[in-house]
């Protein structure tokens, strides 16, 4: 038992001689070779830059406000709030400069600061090309004959996307992983993958021709056939989200509005009713007259209704059917409006209720007759 005892506190002594020997070089050879006080320096001086980051960055973001605030271009200050966050790195950046400054360049931890001050100017440099691509978007809304909204927002959103891979290629390069090797596996790898992946490609391409055609626009109304109709909200790269009327949420694939027709509700100049109204055997000759004339002024008169060379309104007596004598009303609202129509149509409708009643003519419903013969 005594013998254990002795055992342990030889493993035990020699612990605490071997930690005071690795502290003693410490405190004499420093760490990685460099010196306590040089190591306390950089442990100083990040500290420092990671709490008062944000009071320089205050203090750089207000000077350039109040130079920004004078001039009376809108796009300087929104490059200004875009540019706000990168600044935020700023102090860093310019700390970590100078700790590399600091040290020998061609010692160990000089080369291991200068990759990461190379970095973070990286970083910061991609950053704030990321960040001006969003003021400087209006310009492309401006040719709004040429571009959609939708095709403006796309290439937006791919400007983004490369500089962000330009950035990850740029920092791997700074670390001496060579992206030329690793591009060509993802080739042999995007050829597996495009061959499995037709259907994405096929939806990418047609929602790329959707942009450019035209064929319609965020906010459009509009029927695919067989599929669904309602408003457009989104258009991406893969499908396009429709609101249909009654709220609900629909996502298509961009090849099928490659496929197939589509109807363009917000692009017609206005919008069209026709309606036939019966009414009954009984109606005389002269009644009939009377109301086709009465609904023809009154569409004449209105406003609401166009009448001209190119829309012209029709209201006549058709056809002759099983159960009524039918009238063709024809005409164009001057409005595309959904709600406005809506409108115009009930107003229409109370109008030719009234001049039925007026007329005392009644409308007719579908009927038969029964004949009973007695023998």
């Amino acid at each position: 038992m005594r013998l254990f005892f002795k055992i342990i506190y030889y493993y035990i002594m020699n612990f605490i001689n071997n930690l005071y020997i690795q502290i003693k070089n410490v405190f004499s050879d420093g760490v990685f070779g460099i010196s306590l006080g040089d190591l306390a320096i950089i442990l100083f001086s990040i500290i420092i830059s990671l709490l008062v980051r944000s009071v320089v960055a205050r203090i750089l973001v207000n000077k350039v406000k109040n130079i920004v605030t004078k001039t009376g271009n809108k796009i300087d200050d929104k490059l200004f709030e875009a540019l706000v966050p990168p600044f935020r790195l700023l102090p860093i950046v310019i700390v970590f400069l100078a700790i590399t400054l600091y040290f020998d360049i061609e010692s160990t931890l000089g080369l291991y600061f200068q990759k990461i001050n190379n970095t973070l100017s990286t970083v910061f440099v991609f950053w704030l090309i990321h960040q001006a691509l969003i003021p400087f978007s209006n310009v492309f809304n401006k040719l709004d004959k040429i571009l959609t909204k939708g095709l403006v927002l796309w290439i937006v959103r791919s400007l983004k996307y490369l500089i962000i891979f330009l950035g990850i290629v740029a920092v791997l390069e700074v670390w001496g992983i060579k992206i030329g090797p690793v591009i060509a596996g993802l080739g042999l790898f995007g050829v597996a993958v495009a061959l499995g992946a037709q259907d994405l490609f096929k939806n990418l391409i047609s929602g790329i021709m959707i942009l450019l055609e035209k064929r319609f626009q965020l906010g459009d109304v509009i029927s695919v056939p067989g599929h669904t109709e309602g408003t457009v909200e989104h258009i991406g790269f893969r499908s396009t989200l429709i609101r249909k009327f009654d709220s609900t949420p629909i996502t298509i694939p961009n090849y099928i509005f490659a496929e197939a027709p589509i109807l363009n509700y917000t692009n017609r100049n206005f919008r069209r009713i026709n309606w036939t109204i019966g009414l009954e055997y009984n109606s005389t000759l002269d009644q009939i007259k009377k109301l086709t004339d009465s609904i023809s002024s009154y569409l004449s008169e209105n406003e609401n209704f166009m009448v001209n060379d190119n829309y012209k309104s029709y209201v006549r007596l058709n056809k002759f059917n099983d159960s009524s004598i039918d009238i063709l009303i024809v005409c164009f609202t001057a409005t595309r409006d959904w709600d406005k129509y809506l409108e115009i149509k009930e107003k229409l409708a109370i109008e030719i209720k009234r001049k039925v009643e007026e007329l005392n003519l009644s409308f007719a419903f579908p009927s038969q007759s029964i004949y009973i013969e007695k023998q």
